[in-house]
């Protein structure tokens, strides 16, 4: 259903723009505006799809009322003057309707705003789904072991254990820590905020706290690590922040 508003100065114009309107199956009426600033106060409290509005008003035109729009819903314009035409796809008008026009003319006109609904909707469908892969695959990083290269969902670190020159990275339902040649400094600028140093040889995902003692935390239900007494303070200052 595409929501639209009427507007128009004439109210023998707006009462015919509106019985146009009910007669469109895939319209719903959302209001109908003697001037352009009740259409804007309207538009701030209600979701509208598509205006048909007239051009010439005496507050505000309907050109001006567009051109004023932050984000313009898709628009029609309706005028006794045909010169309006040019001005009118300047704004990226779906179309233009000239007074007076016939139901048939109305038709064509709801069938452009339609198409123009559809096609912006699809374009926000798109731009979406690749902002939620994009975010999706902000979560994972690839590393190399064992001559081959593994994908390592980030959510699923438990932690992180230095090793000399080697990391071995534990990961949630994994038996066996996945064994990577890395610094445990390099690693850390990379993963997201949630992961926090405790120690010299250790790096925790925070979100898997389940307890804190003076010297050691819990992950889970088993996984004991120590605090190191350089990296106490950050520990605790995360965990104050989240006391209650």
């Amino acid at each position: 259903m595409i929501h639209i508003l009427a507007i128009d100065d004439e109210p023998l114009a707006l009462q015919q723009l509106v019985a146009y309107a009910k007669k469109i199956p895939f319209f719903k009426v959302e209001g109908e505006c003697h001037c352009a600033s009740e259409a804007w106060e309207l538009m701030q409290q209600k979701k509208i799809d598509a205006i048909f509005c007239d051009i010439n008003m005496p507050d505000i035109s309907g050109l001006d009322l567009v051109r004023s729009l932050a984000h313009p819903p898709i628009v029609v314009f309706t005028t006794a003057y045909s010169d309006y035409a040019l001005d009118g796809f300047k704004v990226k008008a779906a179309h233009y309707l000239v007074k007076p026009f016939s139901m048939d003319d109305f038709r064509e006109a709801a069938l452009r705003v339609q198409e123009r609904y559809e096609q912006e909707q699809l374009k926000s469908l798109v731009l979406n789904g690749d902002k939620q892969e994009e975010e999706k695959n902000e979560n994972d990083i690839f590393v190399k072991t064992d001559h081959k290269i593994v994908k390592i969902h980030i959510p699923d670190i438990l932690y992180v254990e230095g090793m000399s020159e080697y990391l071995k990275v534990h990961l949630r339902g994994e038996e066996r820590p996945v064994i990577i040649l890395y610094s445990m400094k390099t690693l850390e600028e990379q993963l997201p905020p949630y992961f926090l140093r405790i120690h010299r040889s250790f790096m925790i995902n925070v979100r898997e706290i389940t307890e804190l003692t003076k010297n050691r935390v819990l992950l889970g239900k088993d996984i004991s690590l120590p605090i190191g007494e350089a990296y106490r303070e950050g520990l605790l200052n995360y965990v104050n922040q989240k006391l209650i």
